[in-house]
């Protein structure tokens, strides 16, 4: 039996019987649950008040883990294939969404994010995330010698990312701004660009994130409220002094499920921004850090897809599921740094467990998108090694 035989039944071995990546269905699976109970109690004084009925916003959060898982195994029946020869227009559809939000989108606290499909609405700015990723990552499967030998191939992605977000501060949403930019150049930086570039590219982000951030007076005050809450801590420091009680309260074990104080409408948007303070809060430090790790597995596993696609050869599946482990990584890290008083505050979901529609799907398909991954990945190692040609010499020729 030759060694290239032996290594194709090891192969086949180590694969039998698992025909997806269990640790990350279990991961995304334990999240939505544990969004289902807390936006559920996080929600119920707050849906009394609105509706009535204190279940209102548990139910129609319901709805959408079924939709989304709906939407989700739909998406696990395309072929990656498919995704990648339609990424142009794709990103072009992206940019249709942001733009008619600007147009017909419904204004809620200021910011233009959502567009009304009769009882639904969908968020552009989650809906063009998801297709930038499929975009970069075609990209970086066309032109990846040029992104890591040329400036111009390197710059390019991040030259289509600049008329995208122009559109998004215009919403505002500079949360998503944030986590497209870095996915971007993350994934640039995982392809294998120089990291000089990103060096001075960082720099020259940051002189301008700064710019950014005192040329309008509430931007300042956002940055100073973050600094030192207390010190206005019923108006422009109040959500994160909120947010701080919460985990205050929660101790060691927390105060029991439901039994949370802040949600009693101290803090604001308990059951969306804020909703891992309630978790602190009525589940306490066990149950805060046992989602961070729920967090930290999802967004390991979506590395570990990409690399063993990477090492099958299949650069766009890798390059996808990078930026997908980017942006669970991203948003997870924002808004849970902003609840916790560690970045300053920004508009971003906590994904798969946030109450919202828009970010349920978006973050399903991603997950989806990291089982389709997974799986091709899976038959490309089990598909049998062709063997190597032998020239067969006559004996004529002696």
């Amino acid at each position: 039996m030759t060694a290239r035989r032996l290594q194709r039944i090891r192969q086949r071995l180590s694969t039998r019987g698992q025909p997806f990546d269990g640790w990350l269905l279990l991961a995304a699976v334990a999240l939505l649950m544990v969004g289902l109970v807390m936006v559920t109690s996080a929600s119920t004084e707050v849906a009394t008040g609105l509706t009535g009925n204190p279940f209102y916003y548990g139910i129609r959060h319901g709805v959408f883990v079924v939709i989304a898982t709906g939407v989700a195994a739909g998406v696990l029946y395309v072929p990656l294939a498919s995704w990648q020869r339609n990424g142009p227009w794709l990103l072009l559809a992206g940019f249709f969404l942001l733009i008619a939000v600007l147009i017909v989108g419904t204004e809620v606290n200021g910011s233009k994010r959502w567009i009304p499909l009769g009882p639904i609405n969908v968020q552009a700015s989650e809906v063009a995330k998801l297709f930038l990723i499929i975009y970069v990552a075609g990209y970086l499967e066309r032109f990846l010698p040029g992104v890591r030998k040329s400036w111009w191939e390197f710059l390019k992605p991040l030259i289509i990312l600049m008329p995208m977000g122009v559109l998004l501060i215009m919403e505002p949403d500079y949360g998503a701004l944030v986590v497209m930019t870095g996915c971007v150049m993350g994934m640039l930086l995982l392809a294998g660009a120089p990291l000089i570039r990103f060096i001075l590219l960082l720099s020259a982000v940051l002189a301008l994130g700064g710019y950014i951030a005192i040329a309008e007076p509430y931007r300042l005050e956002r940055i100073t409220s973050f600094a030192d809450p207390w010190a206005d801590m019923y108006d422009s420091g109040y959500q994160l002094t909120q947010a701080l009680i919460a985990y205050g309260r929660g101790h060691w074990l927390g105060l029991g499920l439901g039994d949370s104080v802040q949600k009693l409408f101290y803090l604001p948007e308990a059951h969306t921004d804020f909703v891992f303070a309630v978790i602190a809060e009525e589940l306490g430090l066990v149950g805060a850090v046992s989602v961070v790790g729920l967090f930290a597995l999802l967004v390991y596993r979506a590395l570990h897809i990409g690399r063993q696609a990477e090492l099958q050869r299949l650069p766009f599946a890798a390059y996808l599921s990078y930026g997908i482990g980017l942006v669970f990584g991203a948003q997870a890290f924002i808004n849970i740094g902003v609840s916790t008083g560690i970045l300053p505050t920004k508009g971003l979901t906590l994904p798969l467990l946030s109450y919202g529609g828009s970010s349920l799907v978006v973050s399903c398909v991603m997950v989806a998108l990291l089982l389709r991954v997974d799986s091709e990945t899976r038959r490309r190692r089990q598909a049998p090694v062709p063997a190597p040609t032998q020239r067969v010499q006559g004996a004529a020729s002696q």
